[in-house]
């Protein structure tokens, strides 16, 4: 909901690292594997109850998805790269509530299917519509430098960001948290299939009534 300002407002320093980054040779998909080791670290953290050091690594990781994107935007931008970029970022999220899952399982593993059910929801929506999007040739305002176009909703990534830090600030809590992200995941489902139904009407030819 909030990702257009929280990319304005990291947007220059990330544009700074990417330039010191590109004169080192370091690449955008480079970045792109390290963003999800790192968050793959902190999902084995999360797993041995060992949570302030998650919480520290999905913020690294985080960054490193940041930078991927202003390194390929500071040298040339992939169609190869934005197919890693959302590949990975859809392998990292629903790494982070299964790794609650098996840090408490007795407490955490319910809530966490109910979110993981949830993610699987949010993201089939946003593919969804990207793939017909792409097929009409539609392009984002919202987000122009995106490799392709997709509909935001009340749940992206900063929501993402900030729900998985309070649960490693907080784990005893995780399971309420994990139930409110998916009921906030729930709306943005629900919407993004409210609009891609609006936006993809059936084309009729000239002179053709509907």
């Amino acid at each position: 909901m909030i990702d257009r300002q929280t990319t304005a407002l990291i947007r220059p320093a990330l544009e700074i690292a990417a330039r010191h980054l590109v004169r080192r040779g370091v690449s955008a998909d480079a970045l792109t594997f390290t963003g999800l080791a790192i968050g793959w670290a902190a999902a084995g953290a999360i797993a041995m109850q060992s949570f302030w050091l998650g919480a520290a690594l999905i913020v690294v990781s985080r960054l490193a998805d940041g930078l991927d994107g202003a390194v390929a935007r500071a040298t040339t931008p992939t169609d190869r790269g934005g197919f890693l970029d959302i590949s990975l970022d859809f392998l990292f999220y629903p790494s982070i509530p299964l790794a609650f899952a098996i840090a408490n399982p007795a407490s955490n593993a319910l809530a966490a299917a109910v979110l993981l059910a949830a993610f699987v929801g949010t993201g089939t929506c946003f593919l969804a519509f990207a793939t017909i999007a792409a097929k009409r040739g539609l392009t984002s305002v919202d987000y122009p430098d995106k490799s392709f176009y997709f509909l935001g909703g009340l749940t992206e990534a900063t929501e993402t960001l900030a729900f998985f830090i309070a649960m490693c600030l907080w784990p005893q809590h995780f399971a309420w948290l994990a139930l409110a992200f998916a009921a906030m995941c729930a709306v943005t489902i629900v919407t993004r299939i409210f609009w891609g139904w609006k936006a993809f009407r059936p084309q009729t030819q000239p002179g053709i009534e509907p």
